[in-house]
């Protein structure tokens, strides 16, 4: 008992003196991986208010977060989806705004992959882009666009900003449904599984961890349960790694067979408060996927996840890994294009 206090302090340390010795990198660039953009800090790479000096007629972020703003506030659950959009675009191809693109007649792009079939807040990135194109015309980027709505959405219950968002990035012209599978992390996912494909982005485990604390809002469906209720060995049993109570919980919300509508808030304490509630349930072993119980299944991961608790390291540690995130796979300079309209490439 002693050493897992031991452990645990050891841990929460550690995260803290990471998170203060980024605190201040606000000029660096934040790209990743080997031909997708690395940040240079000379002009190239991802920056602080990027569009202050091209764009004098209009304040992009300002633009971003008024209109970010309205919409949570109307709809709270607006904020987990735009969350999700700017992970989900991201973990394929990297944060180049290729989730946006609609299907051609010849393409079947990422938005119709099963993964991404639930995916919403679309129509947010068409209105935030329609005004900055009648005052700033092809200048602000789609993909810069997603990761400021994410930021904004998240900030709304705060009232402030949580965490800086670099831009700079441009538009990638390729989205293929197929590249979705592989990439982006899967509720039914091991942590092997996880740690692996974060690992090809550049995130490491504590960003696997801090990241997964998106589940504190937002909603999923029973379908992606049923598994974990139902039938986990083949032999008609729930998942042992489930608090008894709480799978008993789920089953009356999921009877089998499983209505395939029925929504479950993915924190079973509140699917609209941004908090640190997840990790005490996952703690209590009441996280909702499998992917949430697999954070525990390696004891560096599991500690990170007790430290976590604590919401004023959470939300130091989220804003470092979100930037860290954001930073993922990017296309700078001429290795994009800025979109005129979000859902299609330039010249079709």
């Amino acid at each position: 008992m002693r050493k897992n206090i031991i452990l645990v302090i050891l841990v929460a340390s550690i995260l803290v003196v990471g998170c203060m010795g980024d605190s201040g990198d606000h000029d660096r660039g934040h790209g990743h991986g080997q031909d997708r953009g690395h940040g240079h800090g000379d002009g190239e790479g991802l920056k602080m208010h990027y569009y202050m000096n091209r764009c004098r007629s209009v304040s992009v972020e300002k633009t971003v977060k008024d209109i970010v703003w309205s919409k949570v506030d109307a709809d709270p659950s607006m904020a987990a989806k735009l969350l999700r959009l700017h992970y989900h675009d991201c973990f394929v191809r990297g944060c180049d705004g290729s989730i946006l693109l609609d299907p051609t007649q010849n393409t079947t792009t990422e938005k119709t992959a099963g993964p991404n079939r639930s995916i919403s807040g679309y129509e947010v990135i068409d209105e935030i882009k329609t005004k900055l194109e009648a005052q700033c015309p092809g200048i602000v980027s789609c993909a810069d666009i997603v990761a400021l709505t994410a930021r904004d959405a998240v900030s709304f219950q705060f009232k402030r900003e949580m965490w800086p968002v670099f831009t700079g990035r441009k538009d990638g012209r390729v989205s293929l449904a197929s590249d979705v599978g592989g990439n982006l992390p899967s509720a039914n996912a091991n942590f092997t599984t996880l740690l692996t494909q974060f690992g090809t982005k550049g995130l490491n485990l504590n960003d696997l961890v801090i990241l997964s604390g998106a589940h504190t809002i937002g909603i999923s469906h029973c379908t992606l349960v049923s598994r974990r209720l139902y039938n986990f060995t083949g032999q008609g049993d729930a998942d042992p790694s489930l608090d008894p109570a709480y799978a008993q919980t789920l089953r009356k919300l999921c009877p089998n067979p499983v209505n395939p509508t029925t929504v479950l808030e993915m924190d079973p304490n509140s699917s609209i408060t941004f908090d640190s509630d997840y990790y005490r349930a996952l703690n209590q072993h009441k996280g909702l996927f499998v992917s949430d119980a697999a954070l525990l299944t390696n004891q560096r991961s599991a500690l990170v996840a007790k430290v976590l608790e604590n919401p004023s390291i959470f939300f130091a540690q989220f804003a470092r890994s979100m930037v860290k995130m954001g930073g993922v796979e990017v296309l700078l300079g001429g290795q994009g294009e800025v979109r005129k309209n979000c859902r299609v490439v330039n010249g079709q």
